[in-house]
């Protein structure tokens, strides 16, 4: 037999000669040998599969095994029953090193085996153990393959075996991401069962943006928000087009809308678009600060820096609930409150007054109206300078909603930061005199 492959790509049909020097055609065998091949040529594949199920019925033991398994591959490909392929893959796969053993058409025959296997893989939704098993050997072998076939120059075999790459590289990420694949896919979705096959194949492939996007979808399902933020910025990151099945703009907004709606702002979205470079997983120790999380940092940063503001305003904004007035009359009246600050807006009366109303302005904002007013047990000394912050300790009396304001009683005594000035005498009463007529 005379070798004359073409670039598998296009599936080209080989010629097959009718008699190599090792190989010997039993009585009646060439011709239905060139029958297969005419209706190969004619692109009639369901005939050609019948005529090479009469073939092997009749020399099931031929010289020619190899040869009519790259036939029927052919047949099969062609008439796209791509599980039927695998099957003969799964058959062909642990002898083919001594069926196309054969130096001068060996490496021919086993590319064409090789290459349409692999382009079968990821056709089959649901292949066998034995199937998908043979679709990886099969990509494995052909990223590695370097038998050049006879006839080919140094050019035809260097970009023939640059474009079996990216067929060989699409089989074996479709194998690795269809037990994760299938598990997304049930009714219900089994996602705990995606996230460790997710894993497995990143690890195999880690600059597999499709895997990180879909172990994304699983940890997301999981509620395993920061490491499916993670696996969204990755996949959006290193290539948002999932090896261009996707569209890039969605990804990264889908990536992008996933931190922002956890962290509550893009504070350090940047600087996460950096770190997912690094590594296909997340560290061990990788957290993503939620909205919440960071509010109540933020409020005990707040309590601690401003103590009696922050127990004001707790205190505020209950009163100012729709039940304000239940909460006063059930646990804020007639009980003493810790020391709270504010500002004195004026005193009733203005000398030796008896009440302060007092406003509590929160920082870097403007100073709003009284919303406090203090009873005091007697008349101040003098007269109050209104701005003045002063501190406190009382008992809440009474509350009105509208508007806003909470009577406290408490003693002169206890409030701390009063500046007072004298009152000033009152003007001397001069005598009347009469005016001289």
């Amino acid at each position: 037999m005379h070798s004359c492959v073409r670039n598998v790509t296009v599936l080209a049909l080989c010629a097959f000669a009718a008699q190599a020097a090792d190989k010997t055609y039993k009585p009646g065998e060439y011709d239905l040998f060139n029958e297969v091949t005419k209706d190969l040529v004619a692109n009639n594949f369901t005939k050609a599969i019948t005529d090479l199920d009469a073939w092997k019925a009749k020399y099931a033991e031929t010289d020619y095994e190899g040869d009519r398994d790259v036939l029927y591959m052919k047949a099969y490909m062609g008439s796209k029953q791509f599980k039927k392929a695998l099957d003969l893959a799964a058959g062909v796969m642990p002898k083919i090193d001594t069926l196309f053993a054969d130096p001068k058409d060996g490496p021919g025959l086993e590319l064409q085996i090789l290459f349409n296997a692999t382009v079968a893989t990821p056709q089959v939704p649901d292949p066998t153990p034995e199937e998908l098993s043979a679709g990886e050997q099969a990509a494995k072998k052909l990223l590695a393959f370097d038998r050049r076939p006879q006839g080919l120059t140094d050019e035809q075999w260097t970009k023939l075996k640059s474009d079996v790459q990216a067929p060989a590289k699409a089989a074996l990420l479709y194998a690795a991401m269809l037990p994760g694949n299938k598990a997304m896919t049930k009714q219900p979705r089994d996602c705990a069962a995606a996230e460790p096959a997710y894993t497995k194949a990143l690890q195999e492939h880690p600059d597999a943006a499709a895997i990180s996007y879909n172990l994304a979808t699983a940890l997301s399902c999981l509620h395993k928000n920061a490491e499916a933020i993670y696996e969204y910025q990755r996949a959006a990151v290193i290539d948002p087009t999932l090896g261009g099945t996707a569209d890039p703009a969605k990804i990264k907004q889908t990536a992008d809308a996933a931190y922002t709606k956890v962290h509550g702002s893009d504070e350090g979205l940047a600087e996460l678009k950096e770190k997912v470079k690094q590594s296909p997983l997340p560290p061990a120790d990788f957290t993503i600060k939620t909205a919440s999380q960071l509010a109540n940092e933020k409020e005990a940063q707040f309590e601690q820096s401003y103590p009696q503001l922050a127990l004001w305003m707790k205190i505020k904004g209950a009163l100012s609930d729709t039940n304000g007035e239940q909460y006063f009359e059930s646990q804020l009246k007639n009980s003493a409150v810790p020391q709270l600050r504010g500002v004195v807006v004026e005193s009733k009366p203005a000398c030796r007054g008896k009440e302060l109303l007092v406003a509590v302005p929160v920082p870097n904002q403007p100073k709003g109206p009284a919303e406090i007013a203090l009873k005091l047990d007697k008349p101040l000394a003098g007269k109050v300078e209104p701005g003045a912050e002063i501190h406190w300790e009382g008992v809440p009396s009474a509350f009105t909603a509208s508007p806003f304001l909470l009577t406290m009683d408490t003693e002169v005594a206890k409030v701390q930061g009063l500046k007072t000035t004298p009152c000033g005498a009152a003007p001397a009463h001069r005598p009347v005199t009469k005016k001289k007529r």
